[in-house]
Order: C-alpha cells, then sequence, then structure tokens
C-alpha cells in the first residue's frame, strides 16, 4: 500500500525473523531444547520456550522442533519471531521533522522521500518514529506497538502523515481510516498514455505468491484484502500519464500495485518494474533522456499531496495539502518539454 492502517498486518502469511542462534558444540550432551535454550537466552522461562516451540517458533537445522527435542552435538538452535529482533527498540534520534500544523492532540508531518516511517528488519535507526521519539514524549502507541503512527506511506513515497499525540487522538483517528471516513489524494506519474479521463480500479490486494517482497491484485476469490482506488488523469505527455489517486481503502502498495495492474505501473518503481523503459521509442537519445529522468527522480514518482480527516476533540474537518516535492516537479517538467517538442508524436 501506499498508505497502510496498521490496525491490520501487514503479511498474509507470516514472516519469521531470527531472535537467536547457538550451536551446539562437539561436546554436547543430549539435552531438551527448552533446557538448552533456558540456559542461554536471557530472561528466558521454560513456559515461554515451550510456548514458542508450540508455536513453531523454535527451529533446529532449519526444522521447527518440539520442546522435547534434545539437542545433539553441531546442532544450530535458533529462535524465529514474527517481527524483526529489536523493532520495538526505538532510540530517539535528532532527525529533523517538516511540521505543517500541530496542536495538542496531533500533528501532520510532511515526509521526504527516503525517509522508512517505523524500524522494522534492516532499519531500526533513522526512522521517523526514531524521529518522533527525539522531538515527543509519551506518544500512544498504535495496535502494532508503534508510537504515534495512525497509518504510514513507503520509504519513498513523500507526502502528509497525521501523528496522534493522546490516546483519544489515536483511537479516533484510527477508526477514522478504518472506517474509509479520511480524505486522502496521491499525486502519481505512471508509464502509458491512460486513455480514461477518470475510472475506478478494485481488486483484492495480498502478497503476491512468488516475490513476497510485492504485493498483487487478486480480483476474484477471497484472497486479499478489498481495496478501492479512484484515478483522474492530470496531464498527458504521451509516454507517461500524471495522475490523482484518490483513496478509498488503504493497503499495502495499494497505488502502485492497483495501477500496475490496468497497465500503467509508476515511473521508475523500482520493485515493479518501473524503473525500465515500458513505453516510447528504441532511439538513443529517448534513452539518455530516460536516464536523465531516472536521475532526476531516484524513486516512484508518488506523492500523497493531501489529507483529510475530523478533528478527534473539534470534531472539525480538516484538509491539509503539500506542493510536489522538487525532485517530482523537475521530471514532470521534462516530460511537459519533451512532449512539447514534439518528439513522440507518431512513435508510439
Amino acid at each position: 500500500m501506499d498508505n497502510n492502517s496498521d490496525n491490520t498486518p501487514e503479511l498474509e502469511e507470516e514472516e519469521l525473523f531470527e531472535h537467536h542462534r547457538h550451536v551446539a558444540d562437539k561436546g554436547q550432551s543430549l539435552l531438551r531444547v527448552d533446557k538448552f535454550l533456558m540456559q542461554l537466552v536471557a530472561n528466558a522461562t521454560r513456559n515461554k520456550i515451550q510456548k514458542a516451540a508450540d508455536d513453531g517458533n523454535i527451529w533446529v537445522n532449519d526444522v521447527p522442533v518440539k520442546s522435547s527435542y534434545r539437542v545433539k552435538p553441531f546442532d544450530v538452535v535458533r529462535v524465529m519471531l514474527s517481527h524483526p529482533p529489536f523493532e520495538n527498540l526505538v532510540l530517539p534520534e535528532n532527525i529533523p521533522l517538516d511540521i505543517v500544523y500541530e496542536d495538542d492532540s496531533l500533528l501532520l508531518i510532511n515526509k521526504p522521500p527516503g525517509l522508512v516511517v517505523h524500524p522494522g528488519h534492516g532499519n531500526y535507526t533513522g526512522t521517523l518514529v526514531n524521529a518522533l521519539a527525539f522531538h515527543f514524549e509519551n506518544l500512544p502507541k498504535n495496535s502494532s506497538d508503534r508510537p504515534g503512527l495512525v497509518h504510514r506511506i513507503d520509504k519513498n513515497t513523500s507526502g502528509l502523515l497525521v501523528i496522534a499525540k493522546t490516546e483519544q487522538a489515536m483511537t479516533h483517528l484510527a477508526k477514522q481510516f478504518e472506517d474509509k471516513t479520511s480524505e486522502r489524494e496521491y499525486i502519481a506519474l505512471v508509464w502509458g498514455n491512460v486513455k480514461e479521463d477518470e475510472g475506478t480500479i478494485e481488486g483484492n490486494i495480498a502478497r503476491h505468491v512468488k516475490d513476497r517482497m510485492q504485493m498483487a491484485v487478486f480480483p476474484e476469490g477471497d484472497t486479499g484484502k478489498h481495496a478501492v482506488t479512484h484515478y483522474k488523469v492530470l496531464e498527458r505527455f504521451s509516454y507517461v500519464t500524471l495522475v490523482s489517486c484518490k483513496l478509498e481503502t488503504g493497503r499495502t502498495h495499494q497505488i502502485r500495485v492497483h495501477m500496475k495492474y490496468i497497465g500503467h505501473t509508476l515511473f521508475n518503481d523500482e520493485r515493479y518494474g518501473g524503473d525500465l523503459i515500458l513505453k516510447g521509442t528504441t532511439f538513443t537519445k529517448y534513452k539518455q533522456f530516460i536516464d536523465n529522468c531516472f536521475k532526476t527522480l531516484p524513486r516512484q514518482a508518488l506523492h500523497a499531496k493531501t489529507l483529510g480527516f475530523t478533528h478527534p476533540v473539534t470534531k472539525e474537518f480538516m484538509s491539509f495539502d503539500t506542493e510536489l516535492p522538487q525532485d517530482m516537479k523537475d521530471c514532470i517538467e521534462k516530460w511537459r518539454n519533451y512532449a512539447k517538442s514534439g518528439l513522440t508524436e507518431n512513435e508510439e
């Protein structure tokens, strides 16, 4: 999703992360794995270890085992859990925030591209949550135990995020996102000439069956979560189109996946193949032009431009708008000039 509510699990199929790893030495006598781990894992109780084994979280030589398994010499014993290690250990970091609005209940942040929203596998520092921990004390935690976060956007997507400063604001705002009463508009540059001036994309979204780093659309059946995106063409540049996307739901990579599903992958979206030349000519000059565009905008062309919601205390509907970031502006201008030059005519 491009904007994903945190009150539902992100993974359709649980991914496990290694928290502890111990290799039995050559003199190891046969010993139950629960007793083996009790000697090595700080603050572990036998009940906790046995429950972890029952849940399939104790692995020996890459196979889940029961707590009665007897460890032998050279066995590789691992504790595998569904969240990354250190994910909930948030270190305050003095990272500047672009605050659009703030009061006693909430704040609006304009997130720059490249900033990860919360700690996760491979990103335990340098995230928005680390910045929030530095600038604010005692932020309420959401259902995923993340302070302040009502929703999130992808690392390389820029734009607006609302942060809750009180428990009341967290509950009230999270319910608005869940009930689809918040308003969210994104601006995207996509490959191809979008034929319809406006339309609606509807199709369940779930983890891709082959590439677990991607999401995919499952139009029929019970797979995935219901997702609806409304799009409108803002400007056409022959080989790419500037569109506005309004989210009715908020799923992982929603806009990125839905636009690809209708044949219009986001420009320079590496994960979904948008960093290849998907439309245009075979001319060398055109390839050089695209390379320059990619350098100007080294990420997917997606910005969370507007965000609207009812204030949890005043009950007033508030709407916020941001300018496109400079990298998107510059890339769009390159395409605008290219389209005006007439080089795209009769080359489809």
